[in-house]
């Protein structure tokens, strides 16, 4: 049931004096972008009639497609708590469609929409459940981002050695007035890294959830003087920054379908999650390009930095497998997928996550046995006995295994994957083409 009816909005923003409204839409990239209107426009913006010129976003249409409309997603209507009180600023996330009323293939919310419909008709409801790491570092003498921290802490510190406690709190009471449940929020094990965890919702929900999410804490890190980067690995040396998914499906009367207390196996699931987990380890290398998108993606996915890089799953919830099963049943039945990183575009990368899985249950796809010891103790020639193979470790290879796999272009619709595949070729491109200070300071004086 919505939340909002269209009068329910006009009259929030006239008696809690919102004067501006940001029309909120997501590239193919993951990038937030808007349309600012004041609230003259709201009336005109809910009827679907606001405008922009689509040939301006990169990945989106060519020039001589250049209209498009944004429709208002009534539910997402939010006003930010951080902005003035007076003449206050709200948002609306929208999607994307076409002059002739359809939605437009392009827009990543459309493809999640789909693949959501796709799991409704099999009569499930996907829920999601984000585990959000971020970096706070201080800002140059011109207000420019640096990757430098004073602060010494380690995982689970608290103040004053951790020196963002307070920076923490702000985010949270700011997200909480937003309507987010924060169940955790806690200093992750490098120096200046962090950890904000809320509920588990469902698939779109979430989606929207992690773009604001991302946005809002952006803000208060600045209004600290800080700078607040989702970027995977900003640091060598530390941990880099993960976003590990939790992932259920819930049948029409809110039972949690993976949880089966009859498992001949013991552990206490369903043959629905095993056949999920089995299509979702089946796509894995495929869709790394859209969980891992960018060549720093990689830096974060190498032993010895607490990230997954071998392909297996443990039911002991062990951190060491790329996939693991925490030990609550019952609706809290999920499992967690611990490779992707926070630079994802949410959408897109759920909605691959998710057709996965459904192609594991629709084809009764059979799991392959559970990794019982540590991936990174075994030998090259003990991983191959046992079939663990590695996910791909760098852009180059990912872009190969998103080639290999049809399944993308599939669930990601001819549009999408091949101007996402077209720019990341031209990413590892420009990238192979640079010279590093590494490579200056190893080779220079040697050769």
């Amino acid at each position: 049931m919505s939340r909002y009816q269209q009068e329910d909005i006009l009259r929030i923003a006239k008696e809690e004096d919102v004067e501006f409204i940001r029309l909120q839409f997501t590239d193919i990239f993951g990038m937030l972008k808007n349309v600012a209107i004041t609230v003259s426009q709201l009336e005109k913006a809910l009827d679907n009639r606001c405008m922009f010129d689509g040939s301006s976003i990169e990945g989106f249409v060519r020039d001589d497609e250049t209209d498009m409309f944004l429709y208002p997603d009534l539910d997402t209507f939010e006003i930010f708590p951080w902005r003035p009180q007076q003449g206050k600023v709200a948002r609306l996330i929208c999607d994307v469609y076409r002059p002739d009323g359809t939605p437009f293939e392009g827009d990543p919310r459309y493809v999640l929409r789909k693949a959501l419909n796709h799991a409704k008709n099999m009569g499930y409801n996907f829920f999601v459940g984000p585990e959000c790491e971020f970096f706070l570092f201080h800002l140059d003498d011109q207000g420019l981002p640096t990757t430098t921290t004073h602060e010494k802490a380690g995982y689970f510190d608290v103040g004053p050695v951790d020196f963002a406690e307070n920076v923490r709190r702000d985010i949270v009471l700011n997200l909480e007035e937003m309507g987010f449940e924060i169940e955790a929020s806690h200093h992750e094990i490098a120096p200046g890294q962090h950890e904000i965890d809320f509920h588990y919702n469902e698939g779109l929900i979430t989606a929207d959830n992690i773009m604001t999410f991302k946005m809002a804490v952006k803000a208060i890190a600045k209004r600290h003087g800080l700078h607040a980067t989702f970027m995977p690995k900003p640091k060598e040396g530390v941990n880099g920054s993960g976003m590990h998914i939790n992932l259920s499906l819930f049948d029409g009367d809110g039972k949690n379908v993976f949880e089966d207390i009859k498992d001949r196996k013991g552990l206490g699931l369903s043959k629905t999650a095993y056949a999920f987990m089995a299509g979702v380890l089946k796509h894995v290398n495929g869709m790394a390009l859209l969980t891992n998108p960018l060549v720093n993606s990689y830096k974060r996915l190498v032993p010895g930095y607490d990230a997954p890089i071998y392909i297996g799953w443990s039911p002991y919830a062990s951190r060491n497998c790329l996939m693991r099963i925490p030990i609550t049943r019952g609706n809290g039945t999920r499992v967690e997928l611990r490779s992707p990183d926070s630079a994802m575009n949410p959408y897109l990368a759920l909605a691959v996550i998710l057709e996965s899985g459904l192609e594991g249950i629709e084809k009764h796809l059979e799991l392959a046995e559970p990794v019982k010891k540590n991936p990174f103790t075994l030998t090259k020639e003990e991983r191959k006995k046992t079939g663990i193979s590695q996910i791909p470790n760098t852009l180059g290879r990912a872009i190969e295994a998103f080639e290999e796999d049809p399944f993308m272009r599939k669930v990601l619709g001819e549009h999408i994957y091949s101007k996402y595949l077209e720019a990341k070729k031209e990413e590892w491109r420009e990238f192979r083409a640079q010279v590093t200070n590494w490579e200056v300071d190893q080779y220079l004086f040697k050769y």
